[in-house]
Protein backbone atom coordinates (compact mmCIF):
# COMPACT_ATOMS: atom_id res chain seq x y z
CA UNK A 1 0.00 0.00 0.00
CA UNK A 2 2.83 2.44 0.79
CA UNK A 3 4.31 1.69 -2.48
CA UNK A 4 1.14 2.49 -4.28
CA UNK A 5 0.84 5.70 -1.91
CA UNK A 6 4.08 6.87 -3.46
CA UNK A 7 3.46 6.06 -6.77
CA UNK A 8 0.16 8.54 -6.95
CA UNK A 9 1.92 10.89 -4.84
CA UNK A 10 4.60 10.79 -8.02
CA UNK A 11 1.99 10.86 -10.48
CA UNK A 12 0.60 14.11 -9.11
CA UNK A 13 3.73 15.60 -8.71
CA UNK A 14 4.53 15.16 -12.55
CA UNK A 15 1.26 16.37 -13.71
CA UNK A 16 1.41 19.74 -11.40
CA UNK A 17 5.15 20.26 -12.72
CA UNK A 18 3.56 19.92 -16.26
CA UNK A 19 1.05 22.49 -15.64
CA UNK A 20 3.19 25.03 -14.07
CA UNK A 21 5.38 24.58 -16.98
CA UNK A 22 2.53 25.17 -19.39
CA UNK A 23 0.73 27.95 -17.00
CA UNK A 24 4.39 29.59 -16.86
CA UNK A 25 4.79 29.09 -20.75
CA UNK A 26 1.58 30.44 -21.98
CA UNK A 27 2.03 33.94 -19.36
CA UNK A 28 5.58 34.72 -21.25
CA UNK A 29 5.06 34.14 -24.42
CA UNK A 30 2.77 36.17 -27.42
CA UNK A 31 -0.46 34.32 -28.49
CA UNK A 32 1.64 33.29 -31.92
CA UNK A 33 0.64 33.98 -35.24
CA UNK A 34 0.39 32.36 -38.66
CA UNK A 35 2.01 34.51 -41.39
CA UNK A 36 -0.22 34.13 -45.19
CA UNK A 37 1.29 32.00 -47.23
CA UNK A 38 0.00 34.66 -50.03
CA UNK A 39 1.88 37.45 -48.20
CA UNK A 40 4.79 35.39 -47.79
CA UNK A 41 5.39 34.61 -51.71
CA UNK A 42 5.51 36.12 -54.89
CA UNK A 43 4.99 33.20 -57.03
CA UNK A 44 4.20 29.59 -57.02
CA UNK A 45 2.07 29.54 -54.09
CA UNK A 46 1.70 25.49 -53.64
CA UNK A 47 5.34 24.70 -54.38
CA UNK A 48 6.15 27.19 -51.79
CA UNK A 49 3.50 25.41 -49.12
CA UNK A 50 4.73 21.94 -50.50
CA UNK A 51 8.17 22.43 -49.57
CA UNK A 52 7.64 24.27 -46.41
CA UNK A 53 5.24 21.33 -45.27
CA UNK A 54 7.56 18.32 -46.07
CA UNK A 55 9.90 19.50 -43.35
CA UNK A 56 9.93 17.74 -40.17
CA UNK A 57 7.91 19.61 -37.91
CA UNK A 58 9.57 19.34 -33.98
CA UNK A 59 7.18 20.61 -31.32
CA UNK A 60 5.95 19.77 -27.60
CA UNK A 61 4.75 17.07 -26.85
CA UNK A 62 3.30 15.70 -23.76
CA UNK A 63 2.08 12.34 -22.16
CA UNK A 64 5.44 10.45 -22.72
CA UNK A 65 7.46 8.72 -20.59
CA UNK A 66 9.46 10.57 -17.78
CA UNK A 67 12.68 12.00 -18.87
CA UNK A 68 15.99 10.95 -17.47
CA UNK A 69 16.61 12.45 -14.04
CA UNK A 70 13.13 13.73 -13.72
CA UNK A 71 9.71 13.06 -13.31
CA UNK A 72 8.40 15.37 -16.22
CA UNK A 73 6.45 13.59 -19.20
CA UNK A 74 6.26 17.04 -20.60
CA UNK A 75 8.69 19.47 -22.53
CA UNK A 76 6.21 22.09 -22.50
CA UNK A 77 7.69 25.67 -21.98
CA UNK A 78 11.17 24.76 -21.66
CA UNK A 79 12.01 22.40 -24.38
CA UNK A 80 11.80 24.21 -27.20
CA UNK A 81 15.29 25.10 -28.13
CA UNK A 82 15.60 21.11 -28.18
CA UNK A 83 13.04 20.97 -30.07
CA UNK A 84 14.73 23.68 -32.75
CA UNK A 85 17.74 21.52 -32.64
CA UNK A 86 16.19 18.92 -33.44
CA UNK A 87 14.63 20.10 -36.62
CA UNK A 88 17.81 21.60 -37.78
CA UNK A 89 19.19 18.57 -37.52
CA UNK A 90 16.37 16.65 -39.32
CA UNK A 91 16.57 18.92 -42.22
CA UNK A 92 20.35 17.80 -42.62
CA UNK A 93 19.38 14.73 -42.89
CA UNK A 94 16.53 15.23 -45.25
CA UNK A 95 19.41 16.25 -47.61
CA UNK A 96 21.17 13.76 -46.94
CA UNK A 97 18.84 10.73 -47.32
CA UNK A 98 16.05 12.59 -49.99
CA UNK A 99 17.84 15.35 -51.36
CA UNK A 100 16.59 19.10 -51.80
CA UNK A 101 14.09 18.78 -54.15
CA UNK A 102 11.97 16.06 -52.64
CA UNK A 103 8.33 16.88 -51.23
CA UNK A 104 6.25 14.68 -48.82
CA UNK A 105 2.99 13.71 -51.38
CA UNK A 106 1.03 14.76 -48.42
CA UNK A 107 2.20 18.10 -47.71
CA UNK A 108 -0.78 20.06 -49.37
CA UNK A 109 -3.35 18.03 -47.84
CA UNK A 110 -2.36 19.33 -44.11
CA UNK A 111 -5.18 21.35 -42.22
CA UNK A 112 -4.59 24.78 -41.13
CA UNK A 113 -3.27 24.89 -37.41
CA UNK A 114 -6.37 24.94 -34.60
CA UNK A 115 -5.68 27.65 -32.33
CA UNK A 116 -7.50 26.17 -29.81
CA UNK A 117 -5.44 23.37 -29.06
CA UNK A 118 -1.96 25.71 -28.34
CA UNK A 119 -0.57 25.68 -25.23
CA UNK A 120 -3.05 27.38 -23.47
CA UNK A 121 -5.59 24.78 -23.73
CA UNK A 122 -3.12 22.22 -22.73
CA UNK A 123 -2.27 23.62 -19.65
CA UNK A 124 -6.31 23.66 -18.64
CA UNK A 125 -6.54 20.08 -20.58
CA UNK A 126 -3.86 19.00 -17.79
CA UNK A 127 -5.36 21.07 -14.96
CA UNK A 128 -8.49 19.13 -15.99
CA UNK A 129 -6.22 15.61 -15.73
CA UNK A 130 -4.88 16.28 -12.62
CA UNK A 131 -8.72 17.12 -10.72
CA UNK A 132 -9.92 13.95 -12.50
CA UNK A 133 -6.52 11.98 -10.37
CA UNK A 134 -8.08 14.15 -7.38
CA UNK A 135 -11.01 12.39 -7.78
CA UNK A 136 -9.65 9.07 -8.90
CA UNK A 137 -11.10 9.28 -12.47
CA UNK A 138 -9.27 8.30 -15.21
CA UNK A 139 -7.72 10.59 -16.79
CA UNK A 140 -7.69 11.53 -20.78
CA UNK A 141 -6.06 9.04 -22.85
CA UNK A 142 -3.50 9.41 -26.00
CA UNK A 143 -5.18 9.64 -28.82
CA UNK A 144 -3.60 8.37 -32.12
CA UNK A 145 -4.95 7.79 -35.94
CA UNK A 146 -3.56 5.42 -38.02
CA UNK A 147 -2.90 6.80 -41.66
CA UNK A 148 -5.17 5.36 -44.47
CA UNK A 149 -3.70 2.11 -46.43
CA UNK A 150 -2.50 3.09 -49.15
CA UNK A 151 -2.11 0.46 -52.25
CA UNK A 152 1.23 1.11 -54.26
CA UNK A 153 2.71 -0.44 -57.41
CA UNK A 154 6.07 -1.05 -57.90
CA UNK A 155 5.85 -1.88 -61.33
CA UNK A 156 8.07 1.05 -62.12
CA UNK A 157 11.86 2.59 -61.51
CA UNK A 158 9.79 5.85 -60.47
CA UNK A 159 7.06 4.09 -58.48
CA UNK A 160 9.72 1.92 -56.63
CA UNK A 161 12.01 4.90 -56.00
CA UNK A 162 9.28 7.09 -54.54
CA UNK A 163 8.11 3.89 -51.87
CA UNK A 164 12.06 4.06 -51.26
CA UNK A 165 12.04 7.71 -50.60
CA UNK A 166 8.71 7.03 -48.22
CA UNK A 167 10.40 4.68 -46.23
CA UNK A 168 13.31 6.83 -45.66
CA UNK A 169 10.85 10.25 -44.40
CA UNK A 170 8.99 7.76 -42.02
CA UNK A 171 12.27 6.11 -40.43
CA UNK A 172 13.60 9.56 -40.17
CA UNK A 173 11.07 11.07 -38.16
CA UNK A 174 11.07 7.92 -35.92
CA UNK A 175 14.22 8.42 -35.00
CA UNK A 176 13.11 11.87 -33.15
CA UNK A 177 10.49 10.30 -31.25
CA UNK A 178 9.66 10.93 -27.67
CA UNK A 179 10.83 7.45 -26.07
CA UNK A 180 13.80 6.55 -24.54
CA UNK A 181 15.32 4.38 -26.94
CA UNK A 182 14.97 6.48 -30.17
CA UNK A 183 18.70 7.73 -31.09
CA UNK A 184 17.89 11.57 -31.39
CA UNK A 185 14.75 12.01 -30.00
CA UNK A 186 14.36 14.03 -26.44
CA UNK A 187 15.13 11.59 -24.37
CA UNK A 188 18.43 10.64 -25.29
CA UNK A 189 18.94 14.61 -25.19
CA UNK A 190 17.73 15.30 -21.93
CA UNK A 191 19.95 12.43 -20.99
CA UNK A 192 23.29 13.72 -22.78
CA UNK A 193 22.44 17.29 -21.32
CA UNK A 194 23.07 15.55 -17.90
CA UNK A 195 26.48 15.26 -18.31
CA UNK A 196 26.24 19.32 -19.20
CA UNK A 197 24.93 19.96 -16.14
CA UNK A 198 21.55 20.64 -18.28
CA UNK A 199 18.57 18.74 -16.25
CA UNK A 200 15.22 18.27 -18.28
CA UNK A 201 13.09 21.85 -17.05
CA UNK A 202 16.36 23.99 -17.60
CA UNK A 203 16.59 26.35 -20.27
CA UNK A 204 18.85 25.18 -22.99
CA UNK A 205 21.02 27.61 -24.91
CA UNK A 206 21.95 27.38 -29.08
CA UNK A 207 25.66 26.61 -28.33
CA UNK A 208 25.04 24.04 -25.74
CA UNK A 209 22.61 22.22 -27.66
CA UNK A 210 24.75 21.98 -30.73
CA UNK A 211 27.54 20.35 -28.81
CA UNK A 212 24.56 18.01 -27.21
CA UNK A 213 23.38 17.04 -31.14
CA UNK A 214 27.28 16.47 -31.91
CA UNK A 215 27.14 13.58 -29.58
CA UNK A 216 23.71 12.05 -30.07
CA UNK A 217 24.90 11.85 -33.79
CA UNK A 218 28.44 10.93 -33.12
CA UNK A 219 26.70 7.59 -30.45
CA UNK A 220 23.76 6.90 -32.65
CA UNK A 221 23.56 2.92 -32.47
CA UNK A 222 20.97 2.84 -35.35
CA UNK A 223 23.18 1.79 -38.94
CA UNK A 224 21.13 4.09 -41.06
CA UNK A 225 22.96 7.05 -39.31
CA UNK A 226 26.80 5.18 -39.56
CA UNK A 227 26.81 7.23 -42.79
CA UNK A 228 26.61 10.95 -40.97
CA UNK A 229 28.51 12.46 -37.85
CA UNK A 230 28.32 16.39 -36.65
CA UNK A 231 30.70 18.87 -36.16
CA UNK A 232 30.86 22.20 -33.78
CA UNK A 233 33.35 25.23 -34.20
CA UNK A 234 35.56 26.04 -31.44
CA UNK A 235 35.39 29.59 -30.50
CA UNK A 236 33.70 30.87 -33.95
CA UNK A 237 36.27 29.06 -35.60
CA UNK A 238 35.90 25.95 -37.90
CA UNK A 239 39.35 23.96 -38.35
CA UNK A 240 39.52 22.57 -41.68
CA UNK A 241 41.31 19.72 -40.72
CA UNK A 242 39.15 18.44 -37.88
CA UNK A 243 36.45 18.76 -40.74
CA UNK A 244 38.43 16.62 -43.06
CA UNK A 245 38.88 13.94 -40.43
CA UNK A 246 35.06 13.62 -39.76
CA UNK A 247 34.31 13.23 -43.53
CA UNK A 248 37.31 10.96 -43.92
CA UNK A 249 37.12 8.60 -40.30
CA UNK A 250 34.78 5.84 -40.78
CA UNK A 251 32.15 5.57 -38.13
CA UNK A 252 33.27 2.13 -35.53
CA UNK A 253 31.55 -0.73 -34.84
CA UNK A 254 29.21 -0.20 -32.46
CA UNK A 255 26.90 -2.90 -30.58
CA UNK A 256 24.06 -2.35 -27.97
CA UNK A 257 22.12 -4.33 -26.24
CA UNK A 258 19.36 -1.97 -26.97
CA UNK A 259 16.69 -3.27 -28.96
CA UNK A 260 15.39 0.14 -30.97
CA UNK A 261 11.71 0.30 -31.17
CA UNK A 262 11.92 2.51 -34.60
CA UNK A 263 12.37 0.54 -38.24
CA UNK A 264 16.17 1.09 -39.46
CA UNK A 265 16.93 2.36 -42.95
CA UNK A 266 17.43 -0.47 -45.37
CA UNK A 267 21.14 -0.63 -46.21
CA UNK A 268 21.32 -2.61 -49.12
CA UNK A 269 18.98 -0.24 -51.61
CA UNK A 270 19.39 3.31 -50.72
CA UNK A 271 18.57 6.46 -53.00
CA UNK A 272 20.73 8.62 -55.18
CA UNK A 273 20.53 11.10 -52.51
CA UNK A 274 21.58 8.95 -49.66
CA UNK A 275 24.88 7.21 -51.57
CA UNK A 276 28.61 7.97 -50.09
CA UNK A 277 31.94 5.90 -50.27
CA UNK A 278 32.03 3.38 -47.83
CA UNK A 279 35.61 5.51 -46.69
CA UNK A 280 33.30 9.02 -46.38
CA UNK A 281 30.88 10.29 -43.96
CA UNK A 282 28.54 13.88 -44.58
CA UNK A 283 29.17 16.08 -42.05
CA UNK A 284 26.48 18.30 -40.20
CA UNK A 285 28.63 21.41 -39.10
CA UNK A 286 27.16 23.23 -36.65
CA UNK A 287 28.38 26.90 -35.63
CA UNK A 288 27.36 28.85 -32.81
CA UNK A 289 27.85 32.41 -33.04
CA UNK A 290 26.61 35.44 -31.45
CA UNK A 291 25.43 38.30 -33.23
CA UNK A 292 25.64 41.15 -31.20
CA UNK A 293 25.53 42.40 -27.34
CA UNK A 294 22.64 42.59 -25.92
CA UNK A 295 20.36 42.52 -29.37
CA UNK A 296 21.15 41.54 -32.71
CA UNK A 297 23.84 44.35 -34.26
CA UNK A 298 21.43 45.54 -37.30
CA UNK A 299 25.20 45.14 -39.42
CA UNK A 300 23.98 41.16 -39.61
CA UNK A 301 20.62 41.24 -41.12
CA UNK A 302 22.42 41.14 -44.71
CA UNK A 303 24.78 38.61 -43.25
CA UNK A 304 21.87 36.31 -41.96
CA UNK A 305 20.23 36.70 -45.72
CA UNK A 306 23.28 35.78 -47.12
CA UNK A 307 23.64 32.31 -45.26
CA UNK A 308 20.05 31.58 -45.27
CA UNK A 309 20.74 31.81 -49.09
CA UNK A 310 22.67 29.47 -49.41
CA UNK A 311 22.19 25.67 -50.81
CA UNK A 312 23.89 23.68 -48.48
CA UNK A 313 22.62 25.97 -45.04
CA UNK A 314 20.25 23.66 -42.77
CA UNK A 315 18.87 27.09 -41.26
CA UNK A 316 19.45 29.18 -38.00
CA UNK A 317 18.44 27.86 -34.28
CA UNK A 318 17.69 30.86 -32.15
CA UNK A 319 14.61 33.03 -31.47
CA UNK A 320 13.69 35.71 -29.31
CA UNK A 321 14.79 36.12 -25.56
CA UNK A 322 14.03 32.63 -23.71
CA UNK A 323 11.77 31.52 -26.96
CA UNK A 324 13.42 29.70 -29.53
CA UNK A 325 12.50 28.63 -33.13
CA UNK A 326 14.13 27.65 -36.24
CA UNK A 327 14.76 30.06 -39.10
CA UNK A 328 14.32 28.51 -42.51
CA UNK A 329 14.41 31.58 -44.69
CA UNK A 330 13.55 34.70 -44.98
CA UNK A 331 11.65 37.78 -46.90
CA UNK A 332 12.51 41.43 -46.62
CA UNK A 333 13.30 42.11 -43.22
CA UNK A 334 11.14 38.83 -42.16
CA UNK A 335 12.83 35.83 -41.28
CA UNK A 336 10.41 32.36 -42.05
CA UNK A 337 10.43 29.69 -39.40
CA UNK A 338 9.05 27.03 -37.94
CA UNK A 339 7.66 27.28 -34.01
CA UNK A 340 7.81 24.15 -31.17
CA UNK A 341 5.49 26.81 -28.97
CA UNK A 342 3.02 24.14 -29.96
CA UNK A 343 2.08 21.38 -27.51
CA UNK A 344 1.00 18.08 -28.94
CA UNK A 345 0.46 14.73 -27.62
CA UNK A 346 2.65 11.68 -27.58
CA UNK A 347 2.68 9.38 -30.59
CA UNK A 348 4.44 6.15 -30.38
CA UNK A 349 7.20 6.07 -33.30
CA UNK A 350 7.63 1.82 -32.54
CA UNK A 351 4.37 1.23 -34.71
CA UNK A 352 4.80 0.67 -38.87
CA UNK A 353 1.69 2.98 -39.57
CA UNK A 354 2.22 5.83 -37.03
CA UNK A 355 0.92 9.28 -37.90
CA UNK A 356 2.89 11.59 -39.72
CA UNK A 357 0.64 14.71 -39.85
CA UNK A 358 1.62 16.11 -36.20
CA UNK A 359 5.00 16.15 -37.79
CA UNK A 360 5.17 18.42 -40.69
CA UNK A 361 3.76 21.97 -40.48
CA UNK A 362 1.01 23.61 -42.76
CA UNK A 363 1.80 27.36 -41.91
CA UNK A 364 4.87 28.87 -41.94
CA UNK A 365 5.69 32.14 -39.41
CA UNK A 366 7.71 35.88 -39.61
CA UNK A 367 9.48 37.44 -36.99
CA UNK A 368 10.92 41.19 -37.83
CA UNK A 369 14.87 40.28 -37.70
CA UNK A 370 14.94 43.19 -35.45
CA UNK A 371 13.67 40.28 -32.68
CA UNK A 372 15.89 37.97 -32.91
CA UNK A 373 18.16 36.95 -30.39
CA UNK A 374 22.19 37.48 -30.78
CA UNK A 375 22.79 33.98 -29.78
CA UNK A 376 22.10 31.33 -32.41
CA UNK A 377 23.55 28.19 -34.23
CA UNK A 378 24.37 28.12 -37.62
CA UNK A 379 24.08 24.76 -39.45
CA UNK A 380 25.49 23.13 -42.74
CA UNK A 381 25.61 20.08 -44.59
CA UNK A 382 28.58 18.47 -46.27
CA UNK A 383 28.47 15.52 -47.97
CA UNK A 384 32.14 15.05 -49.08
CA UNK A 385 35.59 16.23 -48.80
CA UNK A 386 35.33 17.87 -52.14
CA UNK A 387 32.18 19.73 -51.06
CA UNK A 388 33.63 21.05 -47.95
CA UNK A 389 36.48 22.54 -49.62
CA UNK A 390 33.96 24.47 -51.82
CA UNK A 391 31.62 25.37 -49.05
CA UNK A 392 34.61 26.54 -46.69
CA UNK A 393 36.02 28.27 -50.20
CA UNK A 394 32.70 30.16 -50.52
CA UNK A 395 32.04 30.87 -47.17
CA UNK A 396 35.17 32.43 -46.25
CA UNK A 397 34.56 34.94 -49.30
CA UNK A 398 31.27 36.10 -47.95
CA UNK A 399 32.98 36.46 -44.05
CA UNK A 400 35.98 38.69 -45.55
CA UNK A 401 36.10 41.41 -42.90
CA UNK A 402 35.01 45.35 -44.80
CA UNK A 403 37.19 48.26 -43.96
CA UNK A 404 34.24 49.33 -41.70
CA UNK A 405 34.37 46.07 -39.28
CA UNK A 406 37.12 44.13 -38.42
CA UNK A 407 36.21 40.68 -37.73
CA UNK A 408 34.03 38.38 -39.31
CA UNK A 409 30.79 36.16 -37.50
CA UNK A 410 33.29 33.16 -37.76
CA UNK A 411 36.00 32.05 -39.50
CA UNK A 412 37.86 29.23 -41.38
CA UNK A 413 41.17 27.78 -40.09
CA UNK A 414 43.45 25.59 -41.79
CA UNK A 415 44.61 22.94 -39.50
CA UNK A 416 43.72 20.76 -36.24
CA UNK A 417 41.75 22.46 -33.25
CA UNK A 418 44.34 21.35 -30.96
CA UNK A 419 47.16 22.72 -32.73
CA UNK A 420 45.65 26.34 -31.60
CA UNK A 421 44.05 24.80 -28.12
CA UNK A 422 42.77 27.89 -27.77
CA UNK A 423 38.73 26.89 -25.81
CA UNK A 424 41.01 24.34 -23.50
CA UNK A 425 38.94 23.95 -20.47
CA UNK A 426 35.76 25.85 -21.79
CA UNK A 427 32.20 24.19 -21.21
CA UNK A 428 30.02 24.73 -24.15
CA UNK A 429 28.09 27.54 -22.40
CA UNK A 430 31.20 29.31 -22.59
CA UNK A 431 32.06 28.77 -26.50
CA UNK A 432 30.41 31.60 -27.95
CA UNK A 433 32.04 34.75 -27.84
CA UNK A 434 30.46 38.18 -26.02
CA UNK A 435 30.17 40.50 -29.11
CA UNK A 436 31.17 39.58 -32.72
CA UNK A 437 30.87 42.34 -35.57
CA UNK A 438 30.42 41.26 -39.05
CA UNK A 439 31.36 42.47 -41.82
CA UNK A 440 28.62 44.69 -43.91
CA UNK A 441 27.06 42.65 -46.37
CA UNK A 442 24.69 43.78 -49.45
CA UNK A 443 22.04 41.07 -50.33
CA UNK A 444 18.78 42.95 -52.55
CA UNK A 445 15.53 41.03 -51.96
CA UNK A 446 12.15 42.51 -54.13
CA UNK A 447 9.79 40.82 -51.91
CA UNK A 448 10.47 37.07 -52.87
CA UNK A 449 10.87 34.82 -50.41
CA UNK A 450 14.22 32.75 -49.59
CA UNK A 451 13.82 29.28 -48.38
CA UNK A 452 16.76 26.28 -48.15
Amino acid sequence: MENKGSDEVEKLKTKFLSVWHNVKYTTDEESPTEASVEDLVMGDVDAFRRDFASRVWLTYREEFSPLPGSTLTSDCGWGCMLRAGQMMLAQGLMLHFLGRDWTWSEALTLQPLDTETWTTTAAKRLVASLEASLQGAPGPSVRSSSPQAQALSLGSAEEADAHLKEMYHRTLVSWFGDSPSTPLGLHRLVRLGLTMGKQAGDWYGPAVVAHILKKAVEEAMDPGLACITAYVSQDCTVYSADVVDCHRAPRAERTSDETPDAPTLPQNDHPVHASTSPESRAVIILVPVRLGGEKTNPEYFDFAKSILSLEYCIGIIGGKPKQACYFVGFQDDSLIYMDPHYCQSFVDVSTSDFPLQSYHCPSPKKMPFSKMDPSCTVGFYSRSVQDYERISQELSKLLQPSAKEKYPAFTFVQGHGRDYNLSAGLTPEKREWPFIRDPRRTVTTVGDFVLL
